[in-house]
């Protein structure tokens, strides 16, 4: 399927945001389609843009990157002090994973200030209140997501689909905890697409003409 050209104009006034199934190809929909739309693209780069403006080291959004803990243990361990970037402990009573967080939070925000694609972290969750804002959520079936696994990721053949269950479950656990919707669940969001069925291309053709439908109207 071709990708429609872009309309002079299209989908510049919008914040994208891509939730997504662990293989199902949600970065590589998001970066096409930006790069289609000629706007900022953000998925890891999150990461960097929160530790810069929050001052916190980015190992730290690295390793929390839509991960939480919300034992006792964890909050007492490691929520009194928070490393900064310049190798600091500050001394804080939030725990480090809530920090983390908010910190990711405030950077989706900003970020949001201005048209762009946002891949994950909570980010439909974070701007439900803002109108210029469409989500969707991109699954696949399993075949095909172990074969985007292995082409990305040094993993043994036999422990893929393993890998991918508990990134999925890792990834609707951060979300679940940290919002008031459910991870996944379709009407939280503008389209949900089966990249199995539509390809990566033929994903970004049709949330190019979703845009261009919502900018008709």
């Amino acid at each position: 399927m071709q990708i429609s050209c872009r309309k002079e104009g299209v989908g510049m006034k919008y914040v994208i945001t891509i939730s997504r199934e662990f293989g199902s190809g949600g970065h590589a929909i998001g970066k096409m389609l930006a790069e289609k739309l000629g706007i900022p693209f953000y998925d890891k780069e999150l990461l960097s843009e929160a530790a810069k403006h929050s001052g916190l080291c980015e190992d730290l959004f690295v390793r929390h990157d839509e991960t939480y803990s919300n034992s006792l243990l964890y909050s007492l361990v490691m929520g009194n002090y928070t490393p900064t970037s310049d190798g600091r402990m500050v001394s804080n009573n939030m725990p480090l994973n809530h920090k983390v967080f908010l910190a990711q939070f405030e950077t989706i925000k900003t970020l949001a200030k201005e048209p762009c694609v946002i891949v994950g972290r909570c980010a439909d969750y974070v701007l439900k209140d803002q109108n210029n804002v469409l989500d969707f959520f991109i699954v696949g079936n399993i075949i095909d997501k172990k074969k985007r696994i292995l082409e990305r990721y040094d993993i043994e053949k036999d422990k893929v689909e393993d890998f991918i269950r508990k990134t999925d479950k890792r990834r609707a656990g951060y979300y679940n905890y940290y919002t008031d919707m459910k991870w996944g669940e379709a009407k939280n969001y503008d389209l949900c697409l089966n990249s199995s069925k539509t390809g990566i291309e033929g994903a970004v053709d049709i949330i190019m003409k979703y845009i261009e439908q919502k900018d008709a109207k």
